[in-house]
């Protein structure tokens, strides 16, 4: 299964933009990868893999913004169709459990 992580934080004032960097860094650092700007997945093993994960993140909520979580399986991940106007080659849409970048 994947955990998308979709967020749109205020950037207005230094401490906006101090509580954006320090979730941007919260999800790198629990293995989350970049889809787009402000959107993060990654892969989860199990349903209780998937608890902790949410649990992590509604803990570290940012004060202000909006965060969403979408669960799901790799099949419908692997069901993205990428449009975009420039083919980009590092995009990651394989349903495998191991992706080497």
């Amino acid at each position: 299964m994947r955990i998308i992580v979709f967020f749109d934080l205020p950037t207005i004032t230094d401490k906006d933009r101090r509580e954006y960097r320090k979730f941007r860094k919260l999800l790198i650092k629990n293995g989350f990868v970049m889809m787009q700007e402000s959107a993060y997945t990654r892969m989860v093993l199990n349903q209780t893999v998937q608890n902790s994960v949410l649990s992590m993140l509604k803990k570290n909520k940012p004060p202000a913004g909006m965060v969403q979580a979408l669960v799901v399986t790799e099949k419908q991940f692997s069901g993205i169709v990428n449009i975009s106007g420039k083919y980009v080659s590092n995009v990651v849409d394989s349903d495998e459990r191991l992706v080497i970048i």
